[in-house]
């Protein structure tokens, strides 16, 4: 098995199609084809369906696919540490974000990494909680922002701050930061809310449960964008972390306000692998999510945040 014929099978699963992996890696497609078929051969597995719409993995593909990329990240990673210049943090770092942190929390870190450790090549993934920690027992990330979980076996964290959930209305509403809103009032609004089973869904039903009011959900997602995007069309309200509405609050597309009666907040936490060895670039970016977050929070851009460490 060769590493080129790794890259020729991710290469192909991402874009679906022989033609257009080989234009990408500056082969001949008979060549893309070659290498594909000679690691079927040697797997004894098919691990792709040829059909009329393209290249679709196999169960078998789906599974190898994972390896693959994993395979390639820590070889690169590899030639990344053994080649580094003197004193100088390098190497590939995969790091998860929560959907709702994306706003706050990326362009910062984006910048400190890139001035403290240009070195230091970022991979950003995003997604719920949920997928974040299987990712990082599967390997596919290094380290990754969490909400409201512990220590496992696999993984430990480190606490980082707990946030507020706020009420979220369209403009007219006219909410705001200082002034909380009661659960009274959200509740007899038209919500668009996490689907069941969502983390924030699950904080969400809790709160309410001893509240005499019905919601009146009118749509149910998975996806943030498209609860903010609802409520700045005046459909109807959501509840919502106050990281992922800070900057639309303050641009004018949206108002915001912390729950009250009862507040509810969830609780942010920096996720590593339980590995024997933590690559040193790995251990600098996680110590920069660390203090991007505080400096986040006291700066006031983190908004009805709270530090859950010591200075």
């Amino acid at each position: 098995m060769e590493m080129k014929q790794l890259i020729a099978m991710v290469t192909v699963a991402e874009v679906e199609s022989v033609t257009r992996a080989a234009q990408l890696l500056h082969l001949v497609q008979p060549a893309v084809t070659r290498q594909i078929k000679t690691l079927e051969d040697e797997l004894g597995v098919v691990l792709f369906d040829r059909t009329r719409h393209g290249m679709v993995l196999t169960p078998a593909g789906e599974v190898f696919l994972s390896h693959a990329r994993r395979a390639l990240q820590e070889l690169e990673r590899a030639r990344s540490e053994l080649t580094p210049a003197p004193g100088q943090v390098m190497g590939l770092v995969s790091v998860g974000v929560l959907d709702s942190l994306l706003g706050v929390m990326v362009p910062t870190l984006i910048d400190s990494v890139a001035e403290k450790f240009p070195g230091v090549e970022l991979h950003l993934l995003s997604g719920v909680s949920r997928d974040l920690q299987q990712w990082l027992d599967d390997g596919i990330v290094d380290v990754a922002l969490l909400y409201n979980v512990a220590d496992t076996t696999s993984m430990r964290v480190k606490p980082l701050l707990t946030e507020l959930l706020w009420a979220v209305a369209p403009p007219e509403a006219g909410l705001l930061p200082t002034e909380p809103s009661t659960w009274q009032q959200v509740l007899r609004e038209p919500l668009i809310l996490p689907i069941v089973g969502h983390g924030l869904r699950t904080l969400i039903d809790k709160a309410r449960a001893d509240i005499p009011l019905e919601p009146k959900i009118i749509v149910e997602t998975n996806s943030m964008s498209v609860q903010k995007q609802m409520v700045s069309s005046g459909r109807g309200w959501a509840i919502l972390p106050a990281a992922g509405v800070a900057r639309d609050v303050q641009q004018g597309k949206l108002s915001g306000a912390p729950l009250s009666e009862p507040s509810v907040s969830r609780s942010v936490v920096i996720g590593l692998p339980r590995a024997a060895r933590v690559p040193r670039a790995v251990e600098a970016v996680a110590t920069e999510l660390l203090q991007v977050s505080r400096r986040l929070v006291l700066t006031g851009e983190w908004p009805s945040a709270t530090l859950l460490d010591s200075p």
